[in-house]
């Protein structure tokens, strides 16, 4: 069995999912007007809904219907919906999962009225469960997102980057929002690290596919990173050996800047990296009886395509 087969057959998911995603379509629309569809547009989209299944496999089983449950897996969901439509207006990325984003689509007052209003609709997912704790918990991942994206501009066009600042990025702009699903579910602290390391693989397994995907599986328009001059782990590792690939992440035009990157082998390394913060997560799991979902999830991420 696959890995990803292997989590499709954990009882009560198909029911979970539906009923996640009756959620977030009401949670949508519950105020119509241009923000709203234009939220219901990135819903339409489609997506992974990895950290809702994240949310789903950290709750005790016999919670799993909860409206907790839902509820948390809906706000981690629409969370990581506002951080796209903001993030692809701060990139100008005019294409993501094939469809032509919400700036490009509607301009950039649009875009920004939707993804505050997709913030606003996460926290009330939370709030209407009257659970304190469940909103003090996206509150702190929601800060980390935005001080993970001040680090990321300040580090634009820095080819310098460390390693370790884009590892503390990765961990702000990503690792965080897994965290806080994982503690959604469960609050048991392993859970919480387990998702911490594995927003960090997911990340860089993310950067992997900027340099290396097409778009027909992808979704995106391959190289974006390079172009907006966000120093990723392959591409800073490429910097280091190819003098073009510096100067391209810098902001020069250099043909076959990417081709440059894949030559030095930093995907491979970058991988590599990947595995590593995936294995730290499954490590975190050590001796609990519900580990091999979380291990098969892990796999998945590292070894996705998309």
């Amino acid at each position: 069995m696959s890995a990803l087969a292997s989590i499709r057959s954990e009882p009560g998911l198909d029911t979970y999912l539906a009923a996640l995603e009756a959620r977030l379509d009401d949670a949508v629309r519950a105020h119509p007007g241009l923000a709203a569809r234009v939220g219901a547009e990135t819903l339409a989209a489609g997506g992974k809904r990895l950290r809702p299944l994240l949310v789903f496999l950290a709750t005790p089983p016999e919670l799993r219907e909860s409206e907790r449950a839902v509820a948390g897996g809906a706000a981690v969901e629409l969370v990581h919906m506002a951080t796209l439509v903001h993030d692809d207006l701060l990139d100008r990325a005019a294409v993501r999962r094939g469809r032509a984003t919400a700036w490009a689509a509607y301009g950039d007052a649009s875009a920004k009225a939707a993804g505050d209003y997709l913030f606003a609709r996460a926290f009330a997912q939370l709030a209407a469960t009257g659970d304190a704790q469940a909103v003090s918990l996206l509150a702190n991942a929601t800060l980390a997102l935005a001080r993970g994206e001040a680090l990321q501009r300040a580090q634009t066009f820095a080819p310098e980057t460390s390693v370790e600042d884009y590892l503390a990025r990765c961990t702000l702009k990503t690792g965080k929002l897994f965290e806080a699903a994982c503690l959604l579910g469960g609050g048991r602290p392993e859970l919480g690290e387990f998702g911490l390391a594995l927003g960090v693989a997911f990340q860089i397994a993310d950067d992997i596919l900027d340099c290396s995907g097409e778009l027909d599986d992808t979704g995106k328009v391959p190289g974006v990173d390079l172009r907006e001059g966000t120093p990723t782990l392959p591409l800073i590792l490429a910097a280091r050996e190819d003098a073009l690939v510096r100067r391209a992440l810098a902001g020069e035009t250099v043909p076959d800047a990417l081709v440059r990157v894949a030559a030095t082998g930093a995907l491979d390394r970058s991988r590599e990296v990947a595995l590593r913060y995936a294995r730290t997560a499954c490590a975190a799991l050590d001796g609990a009886p519900d580990r091999e979902a979380f291990e098969a999830l892990a796999l998945a991420v590292v070894e996705r395509e998309h």
